[in-house]
């Protein structure tokens, strides 16, 4: 006969939300036959079984320890703290998806040993729930209300409803549950305002909201039109621009051209006393190799006709020219032809 058996064989599987704690039960009964020492031990019983079971926690020799798997270091207890009194139960703090899995109990105390396997499953409840609208919100068009949460142990749930009035939703629309969309037909400016999605699987619920706003369709010739005539009118501003800045440096470039020429292409006036030296040495050279019998032709050039504006002057308003020393006789008197006698200036050129 057995003398040693466990009491909690009622309930094997555990569903537990992420953050909850949960309690798997283990207990027991001895009898006086049980002579040895009582051992409690809590292991994790891996999917694959190809792996090895891991301790997780274990009461011996009057003495607990916890310290095997660091996983769940922390957060594992067992629930009485002296398993000698029948209650060998395990306490998981802080659940984490990661601790679902397989656990197994196991009592023994000589001559008898017993087991027990539970199943714990860690659901995350949904979270991070968000609502978008899909498709141009003008009135005939096709409206899509999109639900979807971004964590959450499948099978989550979506329902839409109205935040307001009745919260019934549009005849022409088709909810589907399973990926949360809500199409709505054809839609009117009825259906404008406030729209709530719930997102729910069987540890929580989470929820978001939207604002829909039906308008009539959009002029867009008008707007096309708007867009090509403020196109050209920056195109012709672009070229006014152009037109004016090339325009400026035609400009700047044709008065440099011209001061250039100026500067290159006009000579530098002549010497004043040179012309006239240049005129007086041809009439001399013009006069020695005339004759007595050849002076009849000859017509006398009149001083007015010297190309020089020294000789205009007075002896006394030009300083670069001394009177001359020697009188000229009366020509007319003489009958010979006239003769310019040349006179010699300050620096000693004759002039």
């Amino acid at each position: 006969t057995r003398s040693l058996s466990i009491t909690s064989a009622d309930q094997s599987m555990f569903e537990r939300a992420q953050g909850e704690k949960v309690t798997l039960p283990c207990t027991f009964v001895l009898s006086e036959n049980d002579e040895g020492p009582l051992d409690i031990e809590w292991v994790l019983i891996p999917a694959d079984n190809q792996k090895k079971e891991q301790i997780i926690i274990m009461y011996a020799v009057d003495r607990i320890y916890n310290h095997y798997y660091a996983a769940t270091t922390g957060r594992m207890q067992f629930t009485n703290p002296d398993p000698r009194s029948g209650d060998g139960s395990l306490d998981i703090l802080n659940l984490k998806s990661s601790d679902t899995g397989t656990y197994q109990c196991k009592v023994k105390k000589a001559p008898g040993v017993q087991s027990q396997k539970i199943q714990l499953t860690v659901l995350v409840k949904p979270t991070r729930t968000k609502c978008s609208i899909e498709g141009s919100q003008e009135i005939g068009n096709d409206i899509i209300l999109k639900c979807a949460s971004q964590e959450g142990s499948p099978l989550i749930s979506y329902n839409w409803r109205r935040a307001a009035g009745t919260q019934e939703l549009p005849v022409t629309s088709t909810l589907n549950k399973n990926t949360g969309e809500l199409l709505l037909k054809n839609a009117s400016q009825h259906y404008s305002g406030a729209y709530s999605c719930v997102a729910t699987n069987r540890v929580g619920t989470d929820e978001c909201s939207v604002e829909l706003n039906v308008t009539p369709p959009i002029n867009t010739a008008g707007i096309i039109a708007g867009a090509i005539i403020g196109t050209l009118l920056g195109l012709f501003l672009l070229a006014f621009l152009i037109f004016c800045c090339c325009k400026k440096h035609r400009e700047k470039k044709y008065e440099k051209e011209v001061h250039h020429d100026i500067r290159e292409d006009v000579p530098p006036p002549k010497s004043r006393s040179s012309t006239a030296r240049s005129y007086i040495g041809s009439n001399r050279s013009s006069l020695g190799s005339m004759s007595p019998s050849n002076m009849d032709g000859y017509t006398k050039t009149p001083y007015s006709q010297v190309p020089s504006e020294d000789f205009e002057r007075t002896t006394g308003q030009n300083p670069n020219f001394a009177p001359s020393k020697v009188a000229a006789p009366n020509l007319s008197r003489m009958g010979a032809v006239p003769v310019m006698i040349p006179a010699q200036s300050k620096d000693g050129s004759i002039v």
